[in-house]
């Protein structure tokens, strides 16, 4: 594994004595109370229905940024992800932005933060997913991220949501035979869909559409080697396009991430038209598989 920088996002103490205490919502767990069988039956109708287009391998989320607190700039991307035929939505962890995401969209909202002490309350607000991921702000403050730490942030967020619908980015800084073991172990640790990315470290050297495909080989490549060691969705983000989403799928990811394509969009009308346009292309690319499973 490379040997990387990774300054501490919150102290070992602080998370560990995290004693989330949310008793009315079944997603948190409870040792003052007993899971009913249809509790978890519920539970369990709600992740499947969450994770249907992963399953379909039509999933498309819109992601507005980490760090994006923006609410004007969030309803907009929201907006756009919802009338453009998105199927998930990705938001900085606050509960505030997710009350206004789920009263502008019908699709489930995700949650993206490097901080399992912020879930809950964004849980609590009508989150459905959780992230862990979404680096790259923090790449550009000179800030990378272990496998370990990975794993370990992992493991604190089980701990709290043993139940919410689990994704987890593998850092692009690592190796792609670590990026590979590292999605293995999150597997293993119960995670729902693995996410990739790679646009940050891609600097295309041709422009037009020869620029979009270089942008997006770092993300492709992971998606296609990740997907071919684990069982879970993969999600390929980071540097796609309407151009290399249908890639993607045929690499075999279950759905894809798109945020600066969209986001980095001044008019909620141009946002529309780009989720739109990367929708059918996937739709498009859905058809074509249908018709050449049919064929042979």
């Amino acid at each position: 594994m490379h040997s990387l920088t990774c300054l501490p996002l919150s102290s070992p103490s602080s998370i560990s004595s995290l004693k989330p205490n949310h008793h009315n919502n079944p997603l948190f767990n409870s040792t003052s109370r007993k899971t009913c069988f249809t509790t978890r039956a519920l539970l369990s109708s709600s992740k499947e229905s969450i994770l249907k287009d992963f399953r379909e391998r039509t999933a498309l989320k819109i992601i507005t940024g980490l760090q994006n607190f923006d609410k004007e700039n969030v309803a907009s991307v929201v907006t756009a992800a919802e009338k453009g035929g998105a199927t998930h939505v990705d938001i900085a962890c606050d509960p505030e932005l997710v009350k206004l995401a789920i009263s502008l969209t019908s699709c489930p909202v995700c949650v993206s933060s490097v901080d399992p002490a912020t879930f809950p309350a964004a849980v609590e607000a009508g989150a459905l997913m959780v992230e862990i991921g979404n680096y790259d702000s923090f790449y550009d403050k000179g800030m990378t991220f272990t496998a370990e730490q990975i794993l370990n942030l992992t493991k604190e967020t089980r701990r709290i949501l043993p139940s919410i619908v689990l994704s987890v980015t593998v850092p692009h800084t690592l190796s792609l035979p670590d990026q590979v073991k590292l999605a293995e172990l999150l597997e293993l640790e119960g995670v729902d869909i693995i996410q990739t990315e790679g646009g940050k470290c891609s600097n295309p050297t041709k422009s037009g559409v020869l620029g979009l495909i270089e942008k997006a080989t770092p993300t492709l490549a992971a998606a296609y080697s990740i997907s071919r060691a684990v069982k879970i969705p993969v999600m390929c983000s980071s540097g796609l396009s309407a151009v290399t989403a249908p890639m993607a799928i045929t690499a075999g990811a279950s759905g894809v991430g798109v945020g600066s394509a969209v986001n980095r969009l001044n008019d909620v009308v141009a946002m529309i038209a780009e989720v739109r346009s990367i929708a059918d292309s996937l739709k498009t690319s859905l058809q074509t598989r249908e018709v050449e499973t049919y064929r042979q």
